[in-house]
This record gives structure tokens, C-alpha cells and sequence, in this order.
């Protein structure tokens, strides 16, 4: 017992030691593999060597800037248009679910039950040129006679705008979940209007929701290749088509290495102006 209280100071160590051998593992040394191969020179056939090879880097911005700004401005409309619609239904089962709550936060869960694959084929058919949806608009004349959904833009961002839902509702309805109702009675009986008490109160107290669905849905909706590949066409492809292409088909393996790090940063130059824009506190949820 003596030796456990001399070493307790160890435990927090302890404790934290599986997860830094589990990401030490399975993604350190992976990147590091990754940032030695964007920096090598050669082919399949005659092979890779390290050379400090920097150009692979200046190549990708030159050759593929387009595919880099049209991810980038999919995934900011797609988290947009996941905020629009998810805000309101979260709010909606977190204030008024009552005893359906779980029920109706199952639904929400429920694609996750059908692979992505699967779920982006759907979509393939639901937008298809004899599909409902198709016919239904151009009976409403939103679409020309001959008009298309499938294999445009519109197609893509739709996708993955489906696709990554239920990463922003799940975190808004945690935040919204979470507010004491009395402080919205509170607000009410000083005379505030329900609109008021939403953007005095209720908003500013879900912003840590905000904040983490808008981030799950980005990130990820970023390097996604699957809705550009299924649904677009070959002007709708995105960075990850790209990458996938030179891994998978061309074997240039440090070029898609390279791909890889500079949508990395830019991910992540991304998230800095957004958490600074929206200030870091809101991250932690500590905001007054």
C-alpha cells in the first residue's frame, strides 16, 4: 500500500499510456511514413527514393488548385446547409421530444446502420434523371425540361450534406439538452419575447454545440471522395478523388502523399480563423 501511495503520482501516466501507444502506432508513424514519402522522387517501375523532393508539393498547388478550393467550398456549404437544417430539429427533440426523445434521436442515427457506400448509391438513385425527385421539379418547372441533378455540384453537396448530418445534429442536440430551462423562464418573466430569450439565451449556450458539429462536419467532409466520385462529374471531383486516383490508379505515391499534408494544412488553417473568428472558449463550452 506504502509503494502504491509513493508512485501514485505515476497514475495519470498510467492511465493515459494505452491511448499515446495506440496513436503513437496507428497515426504517428503513419504520418511520419506519409511526410518521408511526399518527399521522395521516382515511379513504380524503377522505384521511390528519398531525395528531399519539395516540388512535390509546388506540382500538387499548381496542378490541383482547383480540386483544393472546390473541397474545401463543398465541405463549407455542406456544414452550412447540416447547421440550417440540423439546428431546428435538435432544438425541436431537445425542448419538445418529451418521453420520444431517444426515439427520435434514433432516427437520426439510423443511416449509420447502412454503410456510407450504400447510403451515396441511394442518393445515386433518388437524383437520377427518371427519379422522383427529377420529375417532381421539372413538373414544377424549378427544372428545365431537359434538366439534371445527377453529376452536379448540387448532387455532391446534397450528398455529403446527408451523409454528414447526424455529426452536427448529435452534438447541437448534447448542447441544447443541457440548458436549464428555468433560465429561458427567467429571461420570459424579465419581459424578454421567446426571440429574444432564443438569441439572448439559448443561442449563445448551444454555441459549444455549434461549434463541435460545424467541426466534425467539415473536417471529414473535406477529404471526402465518395459523393464527387458516385454523384458528380469529373469538373465535380474534389481533392480526395485526386489522391485516391494517384494511390489507387497512377501509383505516384509521393505526389498523393503531398496532396495529403496540404489539405491537412489547410484544414487546419481553416479551423484556426474559424475557432479564432468564433473565439476559443466556445470550444471548451466555457463561454459567459
Amino acid at each position: 500500500m506504502s509503494l502504491f501511495h509513493r508512485h501514485r503520482g505515476l497514475t495519470p501516466y498510467l492511465l493515459l499510456l494505452p491511448g499515446v501507444l495506440w496513436l503513437s502506432i496507428f497515426f504517428v508513424v503513419p504520418l511520419g511514413f506519409l511526410a518521408y514519402q511526399s518527399l521522395q522522387s521516382g515511379n513504380f517501375d524503377i522505384g521511390y527514393s528519398f531525395t528531399w523532393a519539395w516540388g512535390n508539393y509546388w506540382d500538387a498547388l499548381r496542378n490541383y488548385r482547383s480540386e483544393f478550393i472546390r473541397s474545401l467550398e463543398y465541405a463549407g456549404i455542406a456544414t452550412a446547409l447540416a447547421l440550417v437544417i440540423s439546428y431546428p430539429v435538435a432544438y425541436w427533440i431537445a425542448f419538445r421530444g418529451g418521453r420520444w426523445k431517444n426515439l427520435l434521436l434514433l432516427f437520426i442515427v439510423a443511416p449509420f446502420f447502412v454503410t456510407y457506400l450504400i447510403r451515396t448509391l441511394a442518393w445515386e438513385t433518388i437524383l437520377s434523371d427518371n427519379g422522383f425527385v427529377v420529375n417532381t421539379l421539372q413538373s414544377l418547372h424549378i427544372l428545365s425540361p431537359g434538366g439534371r441533378l445527377l453529376a452536379t455540384s448540387t448532387a455532391v453537396v446534397a450528398g455529403i450534406t446527408y451523409n454528414f448530418l447526424p455529426f452536427m445534429a448529435l452534438p447541437l442536440y448534447v448542447s441544447l439538452e443541457q440548458i436549464d430551462g428555468r433560465m429561458l423562464e427567467a429571461a420570459e418573466d424579465l419581459y424578454a419575447s421567446k426571440l429574444h430569450a432564443f438569441l439572448r439565451v439559448t443561442l449563445p449556450l448551444s454555441l459549444p454545440g455549434v461549434v463541435a458539429g460545424t467541426l466534425l462536419t467539415f473536417i471529414p467532409a473535406a477529404g471526402d471522395f465518395i459523393n464527387a466520385q458516385l454523384l458528380g462529374a469529373p469538373n465535380n471531383h474534389m481533392i480526395g478523388n485526386v489522391i485516391q486516383s494517384k494511390f489507387l490508379e497512377l501509383t505516384d505515391y509521393p505526389a498523393a502523399a503531398a496532396m495529403s499534408f496540404i489539405l491537412m494544412a489547410g484544414i487546419l488553417v481553416a479551423v484556426f480563423v474559424y475557432a479564432r473568428a468564433v473565439g476559443t472558449e466556445q470550444l471548451t463550452g466555457t463561454a459567459a
